[in-house]
């Protein structure tokens, strides 16, 4: 079977699928208050065109998907087009990410169609701070997909972006969690994707300065180690259920192992989510390109992967501005 694999060796597996640019909070390290300029529908992929783009990934040794956006859920038809893929052979694992506003009611058949795991965007558990991050009050709805998802036997993963002055003392109660649910919470260094320019990071909660925190109040605190190509540094406290993690996304110590390609709302491919973009898979497809061409320009520009996201950022012609909403969380 074929596998496709980058110019430093990495195999490449796994597909961050993003289906919409739309979403119905303003998180504030992910987009302005005022929200972002939304692009008209037809800029977007169809879902044919993205069901096409995934069967010849497929056929390329892609073997997991997982879905962002944007929030997935606010885009109509998403249910029918996760059915369409879960049916291509060779796609062995479709997972979620989503913020849990709408998604409470469709976990059941989320579980239906074999989704094995949801990541949920939470980065509090106290609903006045929520409202503060998110700009909206939604956080009943979110803790209802929590309860949702662990009734229903899914995994369930907890993102949580640690920003200084904001949310920092939540770093214990989300870590709490864990004691009695079989969750993994993972804690996120915030990075400079929220749509308004330059960020300030004399104060970025680092990998290291978020362990330290841990444990402080978890003496205990246990490394595990680590599945091949994760993201995050995995920790248990014993005779806890759950799992610990910290992802070190601004740090970007884990781009060694990276396994993971991203297409973004309007159809940009991306080999690091630091990068510009590489091409437009939209407009080859739309042009009429064979899957064969496809193939070829995909496999052609992994061979020029940048090692890291350093790397990938230091290529860029212009600082980044962009909001993460419109890249795929």
């Amino acid at each position: 079977m074929y596998q496709l694999t980058d110019n430093h060796g990495r195999a490449i597996n796994y597909l961050r699928l993003a289906v919409t640019d739309r979403c119905n909070l303003r998180c504030f390290y992910c987009m302005p208050e005022e929200g972002i300029d939304y692009l008209p529908k037809p800029h977007l992929l169809s879902f044919e065109e993205m069901e096409r783009i995934v069967r010849v990934l497929v056929g390329m040794g892609i073997n997991k998907v997982r879905i962002t956006g944007g929030e997935p859920f606010v885009r109509r038809g998403i249910m029918e087009f996760i059915e369409k893929i879960s049916r291509i052979e060779g796609l062995n694992q479709i997972n979620i990410t989503t913020n849990g506003v709408l998604t409470a009611p469709l976990v059941p058949d989320l579980k239906r169609l074999g989704v094995k795991s949801v990541n949920l965007s939470l980065d509090t558990l106290d609903r006045q701070r929520f409202f503060e991050v998110t700009r909206r009050d939604e956080f009943e709805r979110v803790m209802q997909t929590f309860d949702a998802v662990l009734e229903h036997g899914l995994d369930l993963k907890i993102n949580a972006v640690v920003m200084a002055g904001k949310n920092a003392q939540d770093i214990i109660p989300l870590a709490e969690l864990t004691r009695h649910q079989k969750v993994s919470v993972r804690f996120i260094e915030e990075m400079p994707f929220n749509g308004a320019g330059a960020n300030q990071y004399d104060e970025l909660w680092s990998y290291p300065k978020i362990l330290a925190a841990l444990k402080i109040h978890f003496p205990t605190l246990q490394k595990l180690p680590d599945p091949p190509n994760s993201t995050a540094y995995n920790y248990f406290v014993p005779g806890f259920k759950g799992t610990i993690g910290i992802i070190a996304a601004y740090s970007r110590t884990f781009c060694g192992t990276c396994n993971r390609i991203r297409l973004t709302p309007q159809g940009v491919f991306k080999t690091c989510l630091y990068d510009e973009g590489v091409f437009n898979l939209r407009d080859m497809v739309r042009t009429g390109m064979s899957d064969d061409s496809l193939r070829s320009n995909i496999a052609n520009v992994l061979r020029l992967r940048a090692k890291d996201g350093f790397e990938a950022e230091a290529r860029r012609t212009s600082h980044i501005t962009e909001s993460m909403t419109t890249i795929g969380g």
